[in-house]
C-alpha cells in the first residue's frame, strides 16, 4: 500500500437544503472541516427554485475552497 501526502489547492462543493437555515449549517460545518486541509472559501455562488415534487423551495449552493 502506497501513502502519498499531497496538498489539496482546490475544491469544490455542492450543497442543497429546503430552508436556507439548514444550508447556511451545512456550509459553515464544511468550511470548519476545510481549515484543517488549509483551504479557505474563493466563492460562493447560490440559487433557489421551486420544487414542485415537494411543494417548496430548493436552495443549492456551490462552494469553491482554495489553499491559503
Amino acid at each position: 500500500m502506497e501513502f502519498s501526502l499531497e496538498r489539496i489547492e482546490s475544491k469544490i462543493e455542492f450543497f442543497e437544503a429546503y430552508d436556507l437555515k439548514t444550508l447556511e449549517i451545512k456550509i459553515n460545518d464544511q468550511i470548519e472541516n476545510n481549515k484543517a486541509l488549509l483551504l479557505d472559501v474563493f466563492s460562493l455562488s447560490h440559487q433557489a427554485v421551486f420544487n414542485p415534487l415537494a411543494n417548496k423551495m430548493l436552495y443549492s449552493a456551490v462552494v469553491h475552497f482554495k489553499a491559503k
